[in-house]
């Protein structure tokens, strides 16, 4: 049985698209990882899986109970942290922790104590008091002190300092070794590159990209950071961007043969994501290295460094240009 499952996940807020088509499965026991830049359909995906919000079309389950039947079912064994929490005002901390651990009939306080110590957390403290951080920290309590089988975080890190960062982690791995299934909404991609085993990436309501995290890094493009003597356009030329470089050097230098016309020859490689860097240039690139170190040989460098992208690099590229169907991305 997967923890989270939809088919065909549709909503529309009137002719506003939410989310379109959405085909998703997470294990359990997964650590998963749900990435998009703002106004991908995260937010809109997890209301929805809550019962929040009702889809205009397809169906979910999640721990084997159907969205928008079972929805008390699913929420006894979910621990949701919203993106933004908000408490009733004149509350203390741990007035706030009680209230949530009564509303699911079950006492929570030693585990509340626990969190909290471990998050630095002020029980005696009022909401209205607390900074968005230890705003933040009381969500989280609230989320994991009932120990739920499945935790959905929509942006859960979003204002914790790096200590309290790390901690929090290391508190969602314990709760993964011990079972649980994580379902961890993020455009921090350095959270799911260190945590997550798989993860998909949205765009614009709907899925490019689903596979473990190594495979999603995996790609024939290479980073290369580049000083010395040679211009921007001289580079873009070099690995045959649109308009700067013939249809024959295009082709050659992705290390295509034939006619291709310059445009394919040029988007099936080229530079990616150029940067300034100091007195060079720095950039991904997809085509014949051989072809790229031949072409810089004949300009005077003063250092060529060429190394794997980073997953946040591969990602950048599914942001910007839809990633389908790409050599940047591809295993």
């Amino acid at each position: 049985m997967d923890a989270i499952r939809t088919e065909k996940l549709t909503k529309y807020y009137g002719k506003s698209r939410g989310i379109a088509g959405l085909d998703l499965r997470v294990g359990q026991g997964e650590f998963f990882g749900y990435i998009g830049p703002n106004g991908a359909g995260k937010s809109t995906t997890i209301r929805t899986l809550l019962g929040f919000i009702r889809p205009s079309s397809g169906k979910a389950a999640v721990l084997g109970k159907e969205v928008g039947k079972e929805t008390r079912e699913i929420l006894k064994e979910v621990g949701y942290l919203p993106s933004e929490a908000i408490f009733y005002q004149g509350m203390r901390v741990r007035d706030v922790l009680r209230l949530s651990a009564r509303l699911r009939k079950e006492d929570c306080r030693e585990e509340a104590e626990r969190l909290c110590r471990r998050l630095g957390l002020d029980g005696a403290k009022k909401v209205e008091e607390l900074s968005f951080g230890n705003r933040k920290k009381a969500a989280i309590v609230c989320a994991l002190q009932h120990n739920p089988r499945l935790l959905i975080l929509d942006e859960p890190t979003s204002g914790l300092d790096p200590l309290m960062q790390r901690e929090f982690f290391q508190i969602l791995k314990e709760r993964n070794e011990k079972g649980a299934t994580i379902f961890l909404s993020s455009h921090v991609l350095s959270e799911i590159q260190r945590n997550c085993t798989r993860a998909a990436i949205v765009r614009q309501g709907r899925m490019i990209a689903c596979d473990h995290v190594e495979t999603l890094a995996r790609t024939n493009a290479k980073r290369i950071v580049v000083h010395g003597d040679i211009t921007e356009s001289q580079l873009r030329r070099i690995c045959g961007v649109p308009g700067t470089a013939s249809g024959e050097e295009a082709s050659e230098s992705c290390g295509i043969l034939g006619s291709a016309a310059e445009e394919e020859a040029s988007e099936s490689c080229g530079i990616r994501d150029l940067q300034k860097e100091g007195e060079g240039f720095r950039f991904l690139y997809a085509g014949d290295i051989n072809w790229l170190v031949r072409m810089l040989a004949g300009h005077r460098l003063t250092d060529l460094s060429i190394s794997e992208p980073d997953l946040e690099e591969i990602f950048l590229h599914y942001y910007q240009d839809g990633g389908e169907g790409n050599d940047i991305g591809k295993a």
